[in-house]
């Protein structure tokens, strides 16, 4: 019974010594990807999109342990869930109804614009629907984290998922940097600026890297604009689950759509956010800059999950025609955006 015993433990500890490495292996490659996103040219490309980018290529050279698996599975669903959870810090809901419901309106706009077009590109170009409807949802909202947030409860394929934050994050890299280069030729004020940027780029790093040479004003009527968009990520993603529940029905099929559970978590951290930390529960900044550095760090873990699961065949049949209408979306949105600020 001893010799039993000991056999299931080191069994057991073999099984979380490989899981372990999996886990391990997603954020090394994210600590790469943090290291090159401080290369001059790479800075304003981003730690995500560098470590996601370098898991993919990983994969095609390489490969992995098969062991390994369960662990970067881990990063990919569990982790994923976690860093949406924590992102709901980011939102301050309070600000946004004080401050920001005129702007809510604008972000509205922009969300139905951006999913509407993009899913008629996508029919027009004859696209893949599910990597065009994430990336409509990310172009509207806010980027990659949106893309995570709907696509278990749209049930993509874990490759479609990673295949759409790349796309994401390497468009709204563009944009953010072509919007600092023609900054100085756009005929609006510091704040028309900064709302132009915070209702028509992908995510709020992206509105931060084109707003902060406008000024702080610009910077934060830009971060309040886009903190609506992901405000709004809450009815989306509620209004998803409807429909996929319809179809369901009316299809008649025996897959349930499983409530997002982390969706409650991402509401609470918003609350408590907004109503409790700084006011009745006292923080410091750099308690504050440390969950935000975790919440990256943790959301860039599972992206390389995503990444490690992409095949460069697949990206290449079915990326292509996504990535021309996200581009065509993307540069309609911003002229529209513009003539709405």
């Amino acid at each position: 019974m001893t010799q039993l015993l000991q056999q299931i433990n080191k069994q057991n500890f073999h099984s979380f010594e490989k899981w372990l490495s999996g886990v391990t292996f997603t954020f090394f490659i994210a600590l790469i990807g943090y290291v090159l996103a401080k290369v001059p040219g790479f800075d304003h490309v981003g730690q995500l999109a560098c470590a996601i980018l370098i898991a993919v290529m990983y994969r095609q050279f390489f490969g992995y342990p098969d062991s390994w698996r369960a662990g970067i599975t881990f990063s990919t669903r569990r982790l994923l869930r976690a860093a949406i959870i924590l992102y709901g810090l980011k939102l301050n809901i309070d600000i946004i109804f004080r401050d920001g419901l005129g702007l809510l309106v604008r972000d509205s706009l922009v969300i139905v614009f951006a999913i509407v077009v993009m899913m008629w590109l996508a029919k027009l170009f004859q696209a893949d629907k599910h990597i065009s409807l994430l990336l409509g949802i990310g172009t509207g909202i806010c980027g990659a984290a949106a893309i995570a947030a709907v696509a278990p409860i749209l049930n993509t394929k874990e490759e479609d998922t990673a295949i759409s934050v790349g796309i994401i994050a390497m468009i709204g890299t563009v944009f953010a940097v072509g919007y600092t280069i023609i900054r100085p030729l756009v005929p609006a004020d510091a704040i028309d600026y900064g709302i132009w940027s915070g209702i028509s780029l992908h995510e709020l790093a992206h509105v931060a890297i084109a707003a902060e040479p406008a000024g702080e004003e610009a910077l934060a009527i830009a971060l309040l604009a886009k903190l609506g968009r992901v405000f709004l990520l809450i009815p989306v993603c509620f209004i998803l689950i409807y429909v996929m529940q319809r179809k369901r029905k009316e299809k008649q099929t025996q897959h349930k759509v499983e409530f997002p559970w982390f969706l409650l978590g991402f509401i609470l951290m918003s609350l408590v956010g907004s109503y409790l930390l700084g006011d009745v529960i006292p923080v410091s900044a750099n308690l504050m800059e440390g969950i935000a550095s975790a919440t990256t760090w943790i959301l860039t873990a599972a992206m390389v999950g995503l990444g490690l699961n992409v095949n460069l065949k697949a990206l290449r049949t079915k990326a292509l025609k996504p990535l021309l209408a996200v581009m065509i979306t993307s540069s309609c949105l911003t002229i529209i955006a513009y003539f709405i600020i």
